[in-house]
């Protein structure tokens, strides 16, 4: 009996362990497996994670070309003041060629901008309203000499404001008594040079010196008139043409000061030099020469 009962104990150990160790190893199990779905879980995650950023670049790389409209070249172009109203139309044109570039213009006096460019701004394209101004930065090898065209040709003319008073018919006239303003360009921008020569070959510039107010380029001088803060003014016949608030007085009296040429050139520090070269090609096409000639400007040929 004593044995029975041993060998019915030593039956219920073993069960007992077996069912132990079968629990054991169905917990392993689902350790390993949920440890499985833990790595799977943190691969997929990492995954979309990689797939997002992807993604985010992606769009970053698409707002980037779209803010800068798909250009990746920029240039430079130095351009006198007066010619703001044309080579604006036609940088739109030449863009609708070569919308890789984004056209960067600096308008001012030509003084100025030869100033600039000597003091290192960037610039790829000089058009000067003067040629002393290009033959000084030529003197400094700052132009390529290759690439130096005479582009236009502009006119010298007096304008009152249209709702003057008193109505001016000569250069001389300015000496009048009612005329107590004259608005004139700097002695350093070319509209102020060529004015000067022409009251100096009349023999009345110390005269007219007395009542000049001086423009520090010549669409300041435009301004001036159209504002009849100045009885009349001095500037180019292409500035008084956009204007309905001046009249033209005369044009400059015939041999009274050199022929206002406008020089193009490349700068010799362009980092663009092929390209500056084709978008001064392209201010010489008969395109470009129609929109100058609308502007009231005569293209050099």
């Amino acid at each position: 009996m004593e044995n029975i009962v041993k060998k019915l104990i030593s039956l219920w150990l073993c069960a007992t362990l077996l069912l132990g160790l079968g629990a054991c190893g169905s917990t392993s199990e689902q350790t390993d497996n949920n440890i499985a779905d833990e790595e799977t879980g943190t691969t997929a995650t990492q995954e979309a994670i990689n797939e997002t950023a992807e993604d985010e670049d992606a769009i970053d790389g698409t707002t980037e070309d779209s803010a800068s409209g798909g250009k990746s070249m920029e240039l430079y172009v130095s351009a006198a003041a007066s010619l703001t109203d044309a080579v604006t139309e036609l940088n739109q044109i030449f863009n609708e060629v070569h919308p890789e570039v984004e056209l960067v213009v600096n308008y001012g006096s030509s003084g100025k901008l030869q100033q600039q460019i000597e003091e290192g701004a960037p610039a790829d394209v000089f058009v000067s309203a003067g040629q002393k101004q290009m033959n000084a930065l030529e003197e400094q090898n700052l132009v390529d000499t290759d690439s130096r065209i005479d582009l236009l040709e502009n006119k010298v003319v007096l304008i009152q404001p249209a709702t003057a008073e008193h109505e001016l018919a000569s250069f001389e006239d300015v000496l009048n008594d009612d005329i107590k303003m004259i608005a004139i360009g700097e002695s350093s921008v070319p509209v102020g040079q060529y004015t000067e020569a022409i009251f100096t070959n009349l023999g009345i510039w110390d005269q007219v010196q007395t009542k000049a107010n001086f423009g520090q380029d010549v669409r300041n001088v435009l301004a001036w008139v159209e504002t009849g803060d100045a009885d009349c003014g001095v500037v180019y016949a292409t500035d008084a043409a956009i204007s309905d608030k001046v009249k033209v007085v005369t044009f400059a009296p015939e041999g009274s000061h050199d022929p206002v040429i406008y020089p193009a050139a490349v700068m010799a520090g362009s980092d663009q030099p092929d390209m500056a070269k084709a978008y001064l090609n392209f201010l010489t096409s008969p395109e470009a020469s129609a929109v100058f000639e609308r502007y009231g400007f005569d293209p050099v040929n």
